[in-house]
């Protein structure tokens, strides 16, 4: 199960993100686990596979609205699906790229799987538990989900 610690190089991630690339700072809540069920899945996903010491998923799931208005926020003109599916892609990558320096080399990540608008694509390993943390941006909300043994 990952510590406090472990889970802070995560939020440390998401914050550092959007200050930067979005150009606006993100407030993350408390991250919790998730009890019952899965973690909730929006329209789009970045999810990358975790391999190494740990193994497991971490994604970052975000809504149309959001994604358009930060693909705005960093200057892209062209609002299409196709974008939106890099952006989600790239935050997923980024954070979990970040998480590799303070896990270590033994810390492999996957290039990113985008999934649009097809939440039952996203699966996550019955036997680990998932961390939520939840990223609010403006008005918007997603979630960056860390599933890792």
């Amino acid at each position: 199960m990952m510590t406090k610690v472990e889970l802070e190089t995560f939020v440390e991630g998401t914050t550092h993100y959007f200050a930067t690339a979005a150009n606006q700072p993100a407030s993350v809540g408390s991250p919790y686990i998730v009890q019952e069920g899965k973690p909730t899945i929006q329209e789009f996903t970045g999810l990358i596979s975790i391999a190494g010491k740990r193994r497991g998923i971490v994604y970052f799931t975000a809504s149309r609205p959001m994604l358009t208005v930060m693909l705005m926020r960093m200057g892209e003109t062209e609002l299409t699906q196709e974008n939106m599916c890099d952006l989600v892609g790239e935050v997923a990558n980024t954070i979990s790229g970040n998480a590799r320096r303070d896990f270590g080399k033994d810390f492999m990540i996957s290039v990113p799987t985008v999934v649009a608008g097809e939440p039952e694509k996203v699966v996550t390993p019955d036997n680990i538990r998932s961390f939520v943390i939840p990223i609010n941006w403006r008005s918007h909300s997603a979630q960056l989900v860390v599933c890792l043994e």
